[in-house]
């Protein structure tokens, strides 16, 4: 039987290995997302630093032309102060 919770720590601790050289970071991500799931992440990423920074919900949605339903999902992972979201934007913007 497959088990969830080693696969999950086990990609984990291949993505903190990928991590420490960009390109085979990246190589990892193209070989493991769809094109379309690697073309989401960016946005997703641009929709929750924007909303940290405080812009508006509505800004983000128009200037992404994006629905605002998709933008308040990141809003409310912002919400979650012990997030992961928010561990990582705390640590990149000191």
């Amino acid at each position: 039987m497959i088990d969830p919770r080693k696969n999950k720590d086990e990609l984990i601790k291949a993505i903190m290995i990928a991590s420490s050289d960009k390109a085979v970071l990246e190589a990892f991500l193209e070989d493991l997302l769809t094109p379309r799931e690697r073309n989401a992440l960016p946005k997703r990423w641009e929709i929750v630093r924007r909303l940290y920074k405080g812009e508006k919900q509505w800004d983000v949605a128009e200037d992404l032309k994006l629905g605002v339903a998709t933008v308040t999902r990141g809003s409310r992972e912002l919400k979650d102060k012990n997030g992961g979201f928010i561990k990582v934007l705390k640590k990149l913007y000191k």
